[in-house]
């Protein structure tokens, strides 16, 4: 479901920009089926209003350097808002740790990590414990290869949900 405030244009204005990354304005305008200038006008509100956070490539990383991405799922120790803000506070300061969700169930946290090798995975980790951030226990998963990595659908979500 939409949130408030956000139309059919609006989501596929959003979902243009979020698959095609930068356009011009005739051809975003085209995309979502509006003329240019209030299509313009609406990605502009929709900038505003911090709905779009920036624009990127989709680079074949694998293409260019050689890296390890490992997945690191971490438990804390204590469950206080202050031990998840100092942990979340110190993951947010590393380059290393390219997405981090915080989760309910058996761990707290799910970390990818990209570093050029093992060895610098395994520096790094030693740096986590060190910095006694209250981490219980944690596990790592070595990526071996990416079977599948996309941006969810923005229409689908959007549509009311059925069933």
């Amino acid at each position: 479901m939409s949130r408030p405030g956000l139309d059919a244009t609006d989501i596929r204005i959003l979902a243009a920009v979020q698959a095609h990354g930068q356009l011009s304005k005739a051809r975003l305008a085209e995309i979502v089926n509006l003329s240019p200038t209030p299509c313009w006008a609406r990605l502009s509100r929709l900038k505003s209003a911090g709905l779009i956070r920036g624009y990127h490539a989709d680079l074949a990383l694998d293409r260019i350097v050689s890296f390890s991405q490992v997945i690191v799922t971490v438990s804390l120790s204590q469950h206080r808002k202050v031990d998840f803000d100092r942990f979340e506070s110190h993951i947010r300061s590393l380059a290393e740790v390219t997405d981090c969700i915080a989760t309910g169930g058996g761990m707290d946290y799910v970390l990818t990590v990209i570093t050029p090798s093992l060895a610098a995975f395994q520096t790094l980790m030693e740096t986590l414990l060190e910095a006694e951030l209250g981490i219980q226990r944690y596990m790592t998963y070595i990526v071996t290869r990416q079977v599948k990595s996309t941006r969810p659908d923005l229409g689908a979500l959007s549509r009311p949900a059925t069933g």
